[in-house]
């Protein structure tokens, strides 16, 4: 086989034995609970690269699920997870093409040499980028080991099946037509018979360990899960405006998102989970007196805070869905720095997070805001493990990017570093851009009145803690008109709007644009996310 046909067969030969190499890292993630290699290495790819590199790519994909019309809040993450796989198989074809070069060398002397020697490379890559996630979690022995013989038994297979389908120091001989037909026929059915085992494994060890990793999901997110508080529990909370006269239009998305369709972003392939029972809370750095205080410890020690706010990524086209809407409570940053005694010389607040992230934050804004919180709970009832638990902060007025999950340690200093997204090209500020969206047009909820018919026309408008005046909707060239406004949750979330339109005949094209509290019109110049979050009038079609 001449060396071209070699690096193919080497290929095809690497992808194929990659596949239940997944498969069984999959079930050793389930059953033990130790982490994924493809979505380890993917995570560790996406910090390595150039951050406009890795921007690049993530609009890509949130443009393609756009694209595609699929949610990209309930979608985004299942994509990315998809990649990291498709990633880290590509990875193994190319690693079998290289090994394939080397073995037709001569320089490997025995199949078992081969197979060490990849044993002795996976589980030293895999603990290595292990070790840059996560610099204070290094692989125990029962996963060394069990990475250690999975890649083992990826060498060894490799290269006897190469050297079945490709021996080396086998005389050339020149062979008639026929016997090189046979050649071909034989090597073609033992490839198949390798894929139909290799896909056997795959399946079996997918399964389970799907099985396994579902159930141990299950048990870490109900990780300071509970019930949400009762309507008599919440007496003491800001109330929403059941009784506002402005009724949104069918469709609009709901006021209060239901936790489970609120957005989840994080810079790893899936959500960081800590143990609350051995986890603290740092407070250290420029400080008097350092803290190190228990999850119980904010709850109790701490005045409790309740706002309704609504959080937007940055990376949230006009429209999208990366937006939503829950009571967040918590302790207020500014009484936790207190008890630590913040020194002179102190400017900034370094925020670490479990899975890598860091943020910094100005003293000086914590100390102007009371509201800014180490969030404890959502929607009445502790974090989950998808958004943050134990902890999280809340920074008003800004993008999600600014507010870190999965906080593990607050440093004051008299330096500043630039957040983890600020180092790869995005915003420093990051203040939220006031945007306007319409979510529907109900014509099917057309009513009558005054002798018009009249379309239910409504969204939503967000300017961060700046408020919004007023709304305006416009049908294609004509004059803007006022629609009414529903009364906000709190001053830290948006407002539902709604137009009765006039129905006409024809297509038309519906606008929108609002106002911030004092004001400001919304940007109205079309921008994309990237870097400091989209603006532009929105607008949609209506009538056949």
């Amino acid at each position: 086989m001449n060396g071209k046909r070699s690096l193919v067969f080497g290929a095809l030969i690497g992808a194929i034995l990659t596949a239940p190499l997944i498969a069984a890292m999959h079930l050793g993630r389930g059953w033990a609970g130790w982490p994924f290699a493809p979505f380890d290495s993917f995570d560790w790819l996406t910090r390595v690269l150039p951050g406009g590199l890795t921007s690049t790519g993530l609009e890509l994909m949130l443009g393609l699920l756009r694209g595609l019309g699929v949610s990209v809040a309930e979608n985004a993450k299942t994509a990315e997870r998809l990649l990291a796989v498709a990633t880290f198989l590509a990875a193994g074809a190319a690693a079998g093409a290289g090994w394939s070069l080397v073995l037709r060398t001569r320089a490997i002397p025995s199949n078992a040499v081969g197979g060490v020697l990849v044993a002795a490379f996976g589980a030293a890559a895999t603990a290595a980028i292990r070790l840059a996630l996560e610099p204070s979690s290094a692989p125990g022995a029962g996963e060394l080991a069990w990475t250690a013989a999975l890649f083992l038994a990826w060498g060894l297979t490799f290269v006897r099946v190469f050297r079945r389908l490709n021996p080396v120091g086998t005389p050339v001989v020149r062979e008639e037509p026929e016997i090189r037909s046979v050649e071909r026929i034989d090597r073609r059915q033992f490839i198949v018979r390798v894929g139909w085992a290799a896909a056997s494994v795959t399946v079996v060890g997918a399964v389970v360990g799907e099985i396994a990793s579902r159930a141990r999901r299950g048990a870490e997110r109900s990780l300071g899960s509970y019930p949400p508080l009762s309507g008599r529990e919440r007496e003491g909370y800001p109330r929403p405006h059941q009784n506002d006269p402005v009724t949104p239009a069918p469709g609009t998305r709901p006021e209060y998102t239901p936790l489970e369709r609120h957005y989840r972003v994080f810079i790893r392939s899936e959500a960081t989970v800590i143990d609350g029972a051995r986890w603290r809370l740092p407070v250290t750095g420029l400080v008097d007196r350092p803290l190190s205080l228990t999850w119980e410890e904010i709850k109790g020690s701490y005045p409790a805070r309740h706002h309704y706010v609504t959080l937007s990524c940055i990376s949230n086209e006009i429209g999208g869905d990366l937006i939503g809407t829950t009571l967040w409570t918590g302790a207020s940053l500014r009484d936790i720095l207190a008890s630590a005694g913040l020194q002179p010389s102190a400017r900034y607040l370094e925020i670490s997070s479990g899975d890598g992230y860091h943020e910094t934050v100005d003293l000086d804004l914590i100390a102007q805001d009371p509201r800014i919180m180490l969030c404890y709970a959502w929607d009445g009832r502790d974090l989950t493990v998808d958004h943050g638990y134990p902890l999280r902060i809340w920074l008003p007025d800004r993008y999600g990017m600014k507010q870190p999950k999965w906080i593990t340690g607050l440093v004051a200093t008299d330096l500043h570093r630039k957040g983890y997204w600020v180092e790869r090209g995005w915003d420093e500020d990051a203040q939220v851009r006031t945007v306007s969206v319409i979510d529907t047009i109900a014509v099917e909820d057309a009513f009558g009145e005054g002798g018009r018919t009249l379309v239910p026309v409504g969204g939503i408008a967000y300017s961060g803690d700046r408020g919004i005046s007023r709304i305006e909707v416009r049908t294609d060239d004509g004059p803007w008109e006022e629609a009414r406004i529903r009364s906000p949750l709190s001053p830290e979330s948006w407002v539902i709007w709604r137009y009765d339109w006039p129905l006409r005949e024809g297509r038309h094209t519906l606008f929108v644009r609002c106002f911030e509290g004092d004001g400001t019109p919304q940007i109205a110049n079309r921008r994309p996310v990237y870097p400091s979050g989209a603006t532009g009038i929105d607008s949609r079609r209506a009538g056949a």
